[in-house]
């Protein structure tokens, strides 16, 4: 064998050892690195002005309850349409001036962004039901470009909203001045495939829309 010949088969085990050394590194770092996981959410780690007395201290377990809304296609509305969903809740009313028009349009954005995404759907309910009817949120979801498919604006009993505010999603104030009032707050409520709480963001801050998209996507791959 030529000296030309030795050198070529040298040069060719030498990278099938740096090819495989790359890669085994590679592999080894992929094994060790942790699977990033989104916290799992009770009332007791949440802020206390947020959930009902009832539950404050619970620790274990919770998760959304069943419910029976209506939409604003007059559609009922109930738990089994999100099962084996991801799902972005809130909570706001139409006639709101300050903070809902900002989280609208950030749930608008959600909306356009993730239309394709089949395993994520969106749920925005009225705290404010007596004004809140179907025809008023239908005129308000034309008005924001609201997709049917995507997104659901509900109405329904009052004390049913209230209490999955305060219940479930850990998402509104209590108001004293009368039965089930309620002062929502600007929280996105992001929930699992298995009805449970994986985050809270401020609706009204880009910044915090980004993560949520973040932690979507860690919840996507972590199911």
């Amino acid at each position: 064998m030529s000296m030309k010949g030795s050198f070529s088969n040298y040069k060719w085990i030498g990278l099938a050892i740096i090819v495989w050394g790359v890669i085994s590194v590679s592999l080894f770092y992929s094994i060790l690195k942790p699977v990033e996981r989104l916290p799992i959410y009770q009332p007791a780690s949440v802020n206390s002005e947020l959930v009902d007395t009832t539950i404050v201290h619970k620790i274990n377990y919770h998760k959304i309850s069943d419910f029976s809304l209506t939409n604003q296609n007059g559609e009922t509305v109930t738990q089994s349409k999100y099962d084996n969903k991801i799902y972005v809740a809130d909570f706001f009313f139409t006639t709101c001036q300050s903070i809902c028009p900002i989280m609208t349009k950030n749930m608008k954005d959600i909306q356009d962004k993730l239309i394709k995404d089949s395993e994520v759907l969106l749920l925005s309910h009225t705290v404010f039901p007596e004004i809140d009817s179907v025809e008023v949120l239908k005129k308000y979801a034309v008005e924001n470009q609201v997709i049917d498919s995507k997104w659901d604006l509900v109405t329904g009993d009052k004390k049913e909203i209230y209490d999955l505010a305060r219940k479930s999603y850990l998402a509104a104030k209590d108001n004293s001045f009368g039965e089930y009032e309620m002062i929502h707050t600007e929280n996105f409520v992001l929930i699992d495939k298995k009805k449970q709480i994986r985050g809270f963001y401020d609706g009204t801050n880009k910044e915090e829309i980004d993560r949520l998209y973040k932690d979507i996507k860690i919840l996507k791959n972590s199911n």
